[in-house]
Formats: structure tokens, C-alpha cells, sequence
């Protein structure tokens, strides 16, 4: 019994030790956790008649395709972009305008909504027809990146589409690694049903770690930040401005010509709302 009783002490006695001597396990790291903010840090509900409101909208202006061979011409007319009836009506017109057969317009809200990260929130009604190219995306606000310009420093798509795949709906990113050009592009598409009879909610969820699209808050699209990631997979991290236009024609949009008998068309936008990032 004595024999046995030492035995069971000095075995306690070792495992006590051994225990003692591990290593205290360091805490695993937490990934951060984010929100948004419940209202809106900058928005338009589109609710005074006439020309957009110029302290938050601004104009691309011209007719020199815009990299794409588009056949548009975009001017501040208010024939192209005006607030009626609640909504933001943006109208591609069948026309001559400055070089082009077409007017349409193109609007930005570069240095008076530039925002890094946050919930981009955009009701909107879209064109229809052969040759339409309507699109809700954000460009960087600065050049940072490379070469200066595109696609070095960005491309947030919130929503693309093309009239002649009319039930299709696109959401992409564009980075110096990442793009059409080079035949690396980070997208996807989903067939959505009346996106021209009907508004719909497009939405960018944009956080230090991914930027994810959504249509009537649907996820469909989520381009992640990995850990070996530099700005030429992620330029991210700088302020990006919104635009909202619509194209005519042009390398996407024209691939199958465009239909001259469907114009006027309208892009219709009942509200834009950007919710900031808060960290949980």
C-alpha cells in the first residue's frame, strides 16, 4: 500500500511539473469585425425639379469614346440629366452631339462625395435596347497607384449591364492585376427578372477586407483582400467617387450593334445613400 500510494504521488507530482513548464497559448488574433452605420453620411433622395444638385453632382464632359469607342457624347444639357417627379432621369438621346450620333450623360460625384469604404446604396430603373450600356461604379478619387490611371488606381462596378442580355446584371472590380484587358477579371453576373420595368436596390459593401455587390440584397459577387495582396491586386484603401452614366455602343455595349428605333432610353435612380464603416 505504502509502495503504491508513492508511486501515485510521485506521478502526480511529474505531471504537475510538465504542466506547469507548457507554454501559456498566446491568444488567437480576432478578425475585426465591421458595420455600418444605421443612417446615411452622404446621400441624394433626388427631390428638387430641374438640373442635379451641383453641390454634390458634377459632369464628365465629351465625345472621344472614353477608351471603350462609345458613341455618346456627354454634355450638362439638361435633356441628358434632370430631377423629375422624385427621380434622377438620365436620358441617352439619339442625336448629333459634338462628334457623336448620341447624347447621353455622365454624372460624378468627385470632390463633393469621395469616400473610402462604406455601404453604397442605389435604387435605381434601368434603359432597354440594343446598344444601351448603363452602368453605377465608382473610380478612384486620386492617383496613387502606378501609373496614375486606370486600372492601377481602381474600379468598384456596383452595376453593369448591356441591352442586348437584357436579364443579366454584372458586378466587377478592375485593378492593375485584375481586369478585362489582360483577360484577369474578378466578377460575376446574376439574371435578375424586369430590371428595366422595375427599380431595384444595387449596393457595394466596401470594408478593408472585401468589396461586396448585392442586388436587392442579394450577395452575388465578393472580391477578398488576401494577406499577400499589394495595390496592384488591391488599390482599395483611397477615397473612390460615384458615377452614374449611360453609354451607348462602345466594345461591350455595341458588340451587337445598337438599335437606333429604341431611343430616348432612361436611367431612372430614386435615391443614393452612402453609410459609413464603423468597426464593431
Amino acid at each position: 500500500m505504502f509502495r503504491r500510494l508513492t508511486l501515485a504521488a510521485f506521478i502526480t507530482a511529474i505531471s504537475t511539473a510538465v504542466s506547469c513548464a507548457q507554454p501559456t497559448e498566446k491568444p488567437k488574433a480576432t478578425t475585426p469585425q465591421y458595420e455600418f452605420a444605421p443612417t446615411p453620411s452622404w446621400q441624394d433622395e433626388f427631390n428638387t425639379p430641374g438640373k442635379p444638385d451641383a453641390a454634390k453632382w458634377s459632369y464628365d464632359l465629351g465625345d472621344h469614346g472614353w477608351g471603350n469607342n462609345e458613341l455618346e457624347n456627354y454634355t450638362d444639357k439638361v435633356e441628358n440629366a434632370k430631377v423629375e417627379n422624385g427621380n434622377l432621369v438620365i436620358t441617352a438621346i439619339k442625336e448629333p452631339s459634338g462628334k457623336q450620333q448620341y447624347s447621353s450623360a455622365r454624372l460624378i460625384s468627385k470632390g463633393k462625395g469621395d469616400f473610402t469604404y462604406g455601404k453604397f446604396e442605389i435604387r435605381a430603373k434601368l434603359p432597354k435596347g440594343r446598344g444601351t450600356w448603363p452602368a453605377i461604379w465608382m473610380l478612384a478619387s486620386g492617383s496613387e497607384y502606378g501609373n496614375k490611371g486606370w486600372p492601377d488606381n481602381g474600379e468598384i462596378d456596383i452595376m453593369e449591364h448591356v441591352g442586348f442580355d437584357q436579364d443579366k446584371l454584372h458586378g466587377n472590380i478592375h485593378t492593375k492585376a485584375f481586369n478585362h484587358a489582360i483577360k484577369t477579371n474578378k466578377g460575376n453576373n446574376i439574371v435578375v427578372k424586369g430590371l428595366s420595368e422595375d427599380f431595384h436596390v444595387y449596393t457595394c459593401e466596401w470594408t478593408p477586407e472585401a468589396v461586396t455587390i448585392l442586388v436587392d440584397g442579394n450577395a452575388y459577387f465578393t472580391f477578398k483582400k488576401e494577406v499577400n495582396y499589394q495595390w496592384p491586386e488591391w488599390p482599395f484603401d483611397k477615397p473612390f467617387h460615384l458615377i452614374l452614366n449611360i453609354a451607348v455602343g462602345g466594345n461591350w455595349g455595341g458588340q451587337k450593334g445598337v438599335d437606333d428605333s429604341i431611343f430616348p432610353q432612361k436611367m431612372e435612380v430614386d435615391y443614393v445613400r452612402v453609410y459609413p464603416l464603423v468597426t464593431k
